[in-house]
């Protein structure tokens, strides 16, 4: 009888040691990239906190589950009626009390203490970043202005070093040492003929500023697992505008919409980010520079300059005419 006890545990043993072996072969990064529990792998480093903690918070109410439930099981079958005898009663258990007490708010404070790291991580805004992006969100599209870049010889080109223009007459320029108020004249602004492009470089802080011309919208990008509304403080406000910071992580084009319900073609308000590598970035913006403001058609002129497709290839212009009668149409990259 022993040494079938023997054998039995020498058995557990050796397929304890197995799984052991196996589990320990991949990393918890590894595994827990693989695991997500529904959620996109992410192409930014913030995006990429999220997802962790997403994933180890799944991790631990499972984790819970399983005690819960063991706990369940057991007293159903420790404590089952066996016969009409009223069994021994519990109260006023201080060590019980205890431990139930004290673990969920061990649990809850773990929780808690890691959702503030990483929500101030993603809330963090660097004194100096690589580039700085305003966002202009109008009904129903998107414009973009680069206001500062890092330069081919990593110079921190535009803001105060750099000619801005003058809103009320974007063929004018003058240097304005008093960033941001006047916005810096490289952009794009997408219309219902053509998706605007975001193109920002990749492993490079990139802080975005957000700015409403009329009512509320949201910058969101399904890969960067965030998004963030943008608020109409006023037309030539940008004090109190919403501003974040992310750094693209991979190279690839992302499909970005606005989330929050602005009016009759909300559904319609996409647009396309673009992370590339820096030379490509630099050679995109002085593309776009050389064209200048005035030209309506200076973003698909200046990504194909690029040596980029022209247009967005994950997502296209819906058309907007009520009495259309043919489906939207991709566009091509001719």
């Amino acid at each position: 009888m022993r040494r079938k006890r023997w054998a039995r545990g020498g058995r557990a043993a050796a397929l304890l040691g197995s799984l052991t072996v196996v589990l320990t072969g991949c990393g918890a990064k590894d595994w827990e990239r693989n695991l997500r529990f529904g959620w996109p792998t992410g192409v930014t480093k913030e995006g990429t906190e999220s997802r962790v903690l997403w994933t180890w918070s799944c991790v631990t109410a499972l984790a819970l589950g399983v005690i819960v439930w063991a706990l369940i099981f057991w007293c159903c079958i420790r404590y089952r009626k066996k016969d009409d005898e009223l069994p021994r009663q519990t109260k006023y258990n201080f060590a019980v009390e205890a431990v139930c007490f004290t673990f969920p708010f061990l649990v809850i404070a773990g929780l808690f203490y890691r959702t503030v790291i990483v929500e101030d991580d993603i809330n963090h805004l660097s004194k100096n970043a690589d580039t700085y992006i305003q966002v202009n969100a109008f009904k129903w599209n998107w414009q973009f202005e680069y206001q500062s870049y890092l330069g081919p010889a990593g110079q921190q080109t535009g803001r105060t070093t750099e000619a801005y223009a003058d809103p009320a007459d974007p063929s004018k320029f003058a240097k304005d040492p008093n960033y941001p108020s006047q916005p810096y004249y490289i952009r794009t602004t997408g219309t219902q003929f053509e998706i605007p492009v975001l193109v920002i470089p990749v492993n490079q802080t990139v802080q975005m500023d957000e700015h409403s011309l009329d009512v509320i919208h949201s910058f969101w990008v399904p890969e960067f697992l965030f998004k963030r509304d943008v608020i109409p403080y006023g037309v030539n406000s940008t004090e109190r505008d919403n501003k974040f910071e992310f750094t693209a992580t991979s190279t690839g084009s992302f499909v970005g919409r606005c989330a929050e319900l602005c009016g009759v073609y909300h559904s319609q308000m996409n647009f396309e980010v673009r992370v590339v590598e820096q030379a490509t970035f630099v050679k995109y913006l002085t593309a776009l520079k050389g064209l200048g403001p005035n030209d309506p058609a200076n973003q698909h002129k200046a990504l194909k300059l690029a040596g980029m497709n022209p247009y967005a290839t994950t997502t296209y212009p819906f058309e907007t005419d009520r009495s259309a009668r043919s489906a939207s149409q991709k566009q091509s990259g001719g």
